[in-house]
């Protein structure tokens, strides 16, 4: 080994041990901080902020070792003066005299100018190593319009403030980077996410995938009908998309090969299922604990209307899996082990999830819910002794759950200047109309643009920023057209997963494919049209009361439910060419124009296209039927 070479790996394992510390210290004090909420906003955020973009700093280098290896030590010098200048502007944001008002007259002194704009600076970059350089330019042109609105032509035009104005609205305050998102980044959501750490190194993930196979295992299809019920209970607590597709998939993608799927189908199934799993309650991710905060609306009540629609994602996701593996003639496998003995060998981490199920929806706080689970996990993991755990996994456990954060706080914060530079210029309700009239003032045709803008803004920002992103901008145009705020959010929540399984750049997909070892592009489209829910189910929220709001019928609920399973049944045959068995040309066009004609008509020729839908799926099993008796 060179000179070269032995130093860097010194100083890297050197930074390794230090980030070690300072991620476990972090999850403490987060954890501290929950419980006795010691600190006020404008001390906290700062200080969740500035510890964040130092683990960044020292966890994710300015140049890699490897490619870059004569770089790598001047690099890593310049990473540690970044973490020193950001613990210098952390003191002086924290130590800020709020109760004196006359910088509200007189502006920022020169030394609080300097350090927030050194703390804006260092976010940018931040989230350039851990999300991306476009979620950096979309937040430097907003910037840019704050400051430079003004030179804009009239009907885009804003007052255009100075860079001490957008400094002191920005950081001085609980409105930009230290406002809603990041709150929601900083509190629940770092819980949650610790939550989930803690659940994978108790080897609750592992009973879960068991508890899956199980249950679905010996049907046909069974290990990809497997691998969606498996997304469906890990999807939703992971936070990540991608990190559950790679998760599970690593169990679930070699079962779907060996049984007989396609590498590009096994991935694609595994993608659908594992973006399904941050729509799924009780926790679906950030995004719904951030909707919570948007909307007012408690998050017992966004769980509650959050069930029904993804309940029929996943059906819609299993029925596809099952017409796939009818077409391919597979069947389940041949031993899998009875759903009773799984249950015996880890019920006890169903007590933690039923525990974290309960509280939220009695309205207990949800930071304090997440820090209940995390002792439920520790407790439930103590019950056997297969499952208990040292101080070593302990900590471990504290370092993963701060690690898993850092792309996400970044994030959020960098997404507050978003929706700051929306508060401070007014730009939302220009968006807004013009929303409106490039639609024609039509629903349908501002959800179209909708999708469109979600898929563009997801290829380049993680799920929870293109969300905030595209509600503060959209929402404001469904709620024009007669939507409730609820449903306008869930709506846009909804889109926002779709970047995942939509091509050309479909992140979960291509992390399934490279599991399953596929083409990326081929598994986007299995994704694509396996995920088909994610833009069926928008539709009917917004044409009909599939999201159940306070003062709406049951009656008028459950039409839309049976509408929705009608409306996936149609497009699913009519895609794949086969229900109960195949179908003739005539048969599929028919179940696509009544698939659409549900969506987009009134109620009574809404019950009109489901007969008919029915009517299909009846003629095409008494055809198979008879077609089966004469062979006989």
């Amino acid at each position: 080994m060179t000179k070269d070479k032995s130093l860097n790996f010194i100083t890297h394992n050197f930074l390794l041990s230090v980030f070690t510390v300072a991620a476990i210290c972090l999850s403490i004090f987060q954890v501290w901080y929950g419980i006795t909420a010691g600190l006020s906003a404008p001390v906290f955020r700062p200080i969740h902020v500035s510890w964040v973009l130092v683990l960044v700093f020292l966890v994710k280098p300015m140049f890699n070792k490897d490619t870059h290896p004569k770089l790598y030590l001047p690099g890593r010098f310049v990473d540690l003066f970044f973490c020193a200048i950001t613990i210098y502007s952390s003191i002086k944001i924290t130590s800020f005299n709020y109760d004196d008002i006359s910088f509200l007259i007189d502006g920022l002194s020169k030394n609080d100018l300097i350090a927030g704009a050194i703390l804006m600076v260092l976010l940018l970059e931040a989230t350039r190593r851990t999300v991306g350089f476009i979620m950096v330019a979309i937040s430097a042109i907003f910037l840019a319009y704050a400051l430079y609105g003004d030179a804009l032509p009239a009907s885009f035009a804003s007052k255009g403030f100075s860079l001490e104005e957008v400094i002191r609205f920005h950081i001085y305050s609980t409105n930009g980077v230290f406002g809603a998102p990041l709150a929601i980044a900083a509190g629940v959501v770092f819980m949650f996410i610790l939550f989930g750490a803690f659940l994978n190194v108790s080897g609750a993930g592992k009973f879960f995938i068991d508890a899956s196979f199980a249950a679905a295992g010996k049907y046909k299809g069974g290990p990809a009908k497997a691998s969606v019920l498996a997304s469906a209970a890990l999807g939703s607590i992971s936070g990540s998309a991608i990190a559950n597709t790679v998760t599970t998939g690593a169990f679930t993608i070699p079962m779907m090969k060996k049984l007989g799927y396609k590498p590009e189908q096994a991935a694609g199934i595994e993608a659908a299922a594992s973006t399904g799993g941050q729509i799924m309650p009780p926790v679906m991710g950030a995004g719904a604990f951030v909707m919570a905060q948007f909307t007012g609306i408690p998050y017992s009540n966004i769980l509650l209307v959050s069930i029904a629609p993804a309940i029929l994602y996943f059906a819609c996701t299993l029925l596809y899996v099952h017409l796939m593996a009818t077409k391919l003639g597979l069947s389940g496998m041949d031993t899998t082990e009875k759903i009773t003995v799984v249950l015996k060998r880890g019920w006890h981490f169903l007590i933690p999830l039923l525990l974290l199920t309960s509280l939220l929806l009695l309205n207990y706080s949800p930071v304090l819910v997440g820090i209940a689970g995390c002792a439920a996990i520790v407790c439930a993991a103590l019950i056997r002794k297969e499952t208990r755990f040292g101080l070593k996994v302990f900590f471990e456990a504290l370092k993963e759950g701060a690690n898993m954060t850092l792309s996400i706080s970044c994030a959020c914060a960098t997404a507050g200047i978003v929706v700051g530079v929306v508060g401070q210029t007014g730009i939302g309700l220009q968006f807004t109309q013009f929303l409106l009239a490039l639609s024609g003032g039509y629903l349908w045709s501002v959800l179209a643009l909708i999708m469109v803008a979600a898929i563009i803004l997801g290829m380049g920002l993680p799920v929870t920023a293109a969300y905030i992103v595209l509600s503060i901008m959209a929402v404001p145009a469904l709620t024009d057209l007669g939507l409730s705020i609820l449903t306008a959010h869930m709506i846009v929540f909804w889109l926002s997963q779709t970047s995942n399984v939509t091509p050309p750049i479909a992140l979960a997909a291509f992390a399934g494919a490279g599991v399953a070892n596929a083409s990326p592009m081929k598994s986007a489209v299995q994704a694509f049209k396996l995920a088909q829910g994610f833009f069926l189910i928008p539709l009917m929220m917004a044409f009909s009361n599939l999201v159940l709001v306070e003062g709406e019928g049951m009656v008028e609920f459950i039409f839309a439910i049976i509408s929705t399973i009608a409306i996936i049944i149609a497009f699913a045959g009519s895609i794949e060419g086969i229900i109960i068995n195949k179908l003739k040309v005539p048969e599929r066009v028919i179940l696509a124009i009544c698939g659409v004609s549900v969506v987009f008509t009134t109620e009574s020729l809404r019950a009109v296209g489901v007969v008919l839908i029915i009517s299909t799926v009846m003629f095409n099993y008494i055809k198979g039927k008879k077609i089966n008796v004469a062979k006989a």
